[in-house]
Formats: C-alpha cells, sequence, structure tokens
C-alpha cells in the first residue's frame, strides 16, 4: 500500500528486509534450540507474510518442525482476535509476528487468543519497530528500529508474498 499523498522515504529494501527476517531467524533458532517445536503465527496481512518468509528462514536451519498459523484481529472488535490453523499450543513455544510496530496495540491484542492455550513461551517479532509505545509490548525480534515522529507512518509493502520494501511517509 502506497501513501496516497506526500512523500515515501525507503527505510528497507526487499534485499535488506529478506537479510533482517534471516538473521532474526538464526536470533530465534539460538533462543529455541531445546524446543521440540515452534508455532510461528503472523497477524493477518503483511504480519502473514513476514510470518511466512520467517518459516522458510527456520525450515532451512532448524531440525525441529515450525507450524505456521495465523491471528485475525478486527480492528472495531480487537478482543476478539481469532487464531487459525495453530492447533495445539499449550507448552509450546510460539513466536507472534507482525510487520510493524507502532503502538504496540495490534501486538497485545494478539496475545489474548494465545493466552487460553497455555503455550510454554510466547515471544514477538516485527520487521520494523517504531518508538511510540502506548502498550506495554516490546519485540523479543527487531528487523529494524527507527524513531519517527508521531505524525510519520511506516508501511511495508508485499507482493505476491515477497515484502517489496518498507517506506517512511
Amino acid at each position: 500500500m502506497a501513501p496516497e499523498t506526500g512523500t515515501k522515504n525507503s527505510i528497507l529494501t526487499a534485499d535488506a528486509a529478506h537479510r533482517k527476517i534471516r538473521r532474526m531467524a538464526f536470533e530465534i533458532a539460538e533462543n529455541n534450540a531445546a524446543e521440540p517445536g515452534l508455532v510461528v503465527i503472523g497477524i493477518e496481512g503483511n504480519g502473514q507474510a513476514v510470518a511466512a518468509l520467517l518459516v522458510g528462514e527456520l525450515s532451512k536451519i532448524l531440525s525441529l518442525p515450525v507450524r505456521l498459523a495465523t491471528i485475525r484481529i478486527n480492528k472495531k472488535e480487537p478482543l476478539n482476535a481469532t487464531l487459525e490453523g495453530a492447533g495445539d499450543v499449550s507448552g509450546k513455544a510460539v513466536i507472534v509476528v507482525d510487520d510493524v510496530s507502532n503502538t504496540g496495540r495490534t501486538l497485545l491484542y494478539a496475545l489474548k487468543p494465545l493466552l487460553s492455550g497455555q503455550p510454554r513461551s510466547i515471544q514477538t517479532l516485527v520487521l520494523v519497530e517504531r518508538s511510540h509505545k502506548q502498550f506495554a509490548v516490546q519485540p523479543d525480534y527487531v528487523g529494524l528500529s527507527i524513531s519517527t515522529t508521531l505524525q510519520e507512518h511506516i508501511t511495508v509493502e508485499t507482493r505476491g508474498g515477497a515484502i517489496t520494501g518498507a517506506w517512511l511517509h
């Protein structure tokens, strides 16, 4: 999604985004080597695209099973977030993935459907993190941390499941 007006400045190219996802995959592998398996859950939209790319990288470096799932969040009723394709998360290491962390609100609401499943651990990953937290959710894995003004926005663009870039506008 490109902004309709104003200028946009590239903050991540497709290659840089891929390198950051690969680096985060190595961090996850290192921090979860003793786990019997991982459940990677992308937040519907670009979070799903980042999660799918992450699972692809994890499958190259880990011998343990990695499952991909989705969290759907209705912005009008965020407390009714739903989890799809995760199966039983009880006792499992779970990684919740989104493209951009602005206030922490989306990641916070994404955690709700996981709590009743009693996972062993919940970790969070974002490709781009802004420094304007309103909610106490600090990502465990960050591709790029950037300071912005409250008026600026960050957009991660995807095409066919591939990240084409990230933009500040």
